[in-house]
């Protein structure tokens, strides 16, 4: 049998694993699966495509459903080109907080998560406890429906769900949804003397853009929906951060590429937005292939994500009041997990240790204070398990 590792410990080894999108996560989730088996914990793995990376997910307490599920991710963004004061894959404590990636966002929940599933097996529980390990949540969600799938008839099937994401340990019981596509469009060159012989890959795309543009106008002047109102900014936005293409000035541009992000409130259709800007591609690609066959618009969507609607009487949130006291419940405009655990049919909200402006910064901390505040309601939630 192993130690019990301390959240501190186990935080530890989480950060020293280098696991950036990009990268396999093999060496944490062996890790993972080893501490857990060392406790006598069985876990299951969900492996991507390329068996590259696997996300990991285990039940401790009676063989019954109702569990609640702590959901975690275990990638990390870049460090490149950021400026550190210390290694970011080594924890370094200063001025009363833990430094590196993924302290924030989100190894400091998923230590915390790790301890308590350890510390309620051997406490002997009443009601189930579950753990939902993700992989490359930060390139789009795109790891925690395949591992809700897998789940289902290998755990019983959980009742509530906290998504530890950073919220400085207040309670979130909804957030906005989210697609993002990346655009190109293809031109064809010709001097830009000869505008009309050509196809302008930039002046077209401009035109998708405009699109866009309009549709913010349309859907700000429009009245706000009620779960739209208690964000901020209070309605669905549609953005283009970042643009290129042509060669030079005169030269009708060959090649645009932009990339599209929709952040969407509750009160709105995700899909149908999606969906209008897909036929508003599919519309412009026809006209540009109609002046010459080699022109037209290709999308790739690369992320969707659901909103998390807020629920009535939901489990998950009467859990957390339950367990922190709280009376408010606020919204958050970047997407999480949460919102595909409730598509799937479970009681999500969001609730962990640290403030989401860390996230993805250079010197990424964690508070020790929001670390305690984090490691006492585990306790509380082992105690109320019980």
């Amino acid at each position: 049998m192993m130690d019990e590792l301390t959240p501190r410990q186990i935080l530890d080894r989480l950060v020293s694993f280098p696991t950036v999108s990009r990268s396999p996560n093999l060496d944490l989730i062996d890790w993972v699966e080893a501490y857990l088996a060392g406790h006598g914990i069985e876990s299951h793995r969900h492996w991507n495509e390329d068996r590259t990376k696997a996300g990991l997910f285990a039940h401790v307490g009676p063989w019954v459903e109702g569990a609640v599920v702590l959901s975690g991710h275990t990638d990390v963004v870049p460090v490149d080109g950021q400026t550190w004061s210390s290694d970011p894959w080594t924890v370094t404590e200063r001025d009363g907080r833990l430094y590196g990636r993924g302290c924030c966002d989100m190894k400091g929940f998923d230590a915390l998560a790790l301890w308590a599933l350890v510390r309620a097996h051997h406490a002997g529980i009443a009601r189930p406890l579950q753990i939902a390990l993700s992989y490359d949540e930060e390139i789009g969600c795109l790891g925690a429906p395949p591992l809700i799938d897998a789940m289902q008839g290998v755990v019983p099937k959980g009742t509530a769900v906290i998504v530890g994401e950073p919220s400085r340990m207040q309670l979130i019981t909804g957030h906005k949804g989210g697609a993002g596509f990346h655009v190109h469009v293809k031109g064809y060159e010709v001097h830009s003397s000869l505008l009309p012989q050509g196809v302008s890959a930039i002046m077209e795309g401009a035109r998708l853009i405009q699109w866009i543009n309009d549709r913010n106008a349309e859907i700000q002047a429009a009245p706000r929906g009620a779960l739209g109102a208690r964000f901020d900014p209070p309605f669905t936005t549609l953005h283009v951060g970042m643009i290129e293409g042509g060669t030079a000035h005169n030269i009708t541009a060959a090649d645009c590429r932009f990339a599209v992000e929709m952040r969407v409130v509750p009160d709105d259709d995700l899909e149908a937005l999606a969906a209008a800007f897909e036929a508003e591609s599919a519309r412009l690609d026809a006209a540009l292939k109609a002046r010459r066959p080699e022109a037209g618009v290709h999308l790739q969507r690369f992320f969707g994500v659901p909103a998390l609607t807020p629920e009535a009487d939901g489990p998950a949130e009467a859990l957390l009041r339950q367990l922190t006291g709280q009376n408010a419940a606020g919204v958050v405009s970047y997407g999480t997990e949460a919102g595909q655990f409730q598509e799937a049919g479970y009681s999500a909200v969001v609730c962990g240790p640290g403030d989401i402006a860390q996230a993805h910064q250079p010197d990424e901390f964690l508070s020790l204070a929001q670390f305690q505040a984090g490691h006492d309601l585990m306790k509380k939630l082992v105690e109320q398990l019980g």
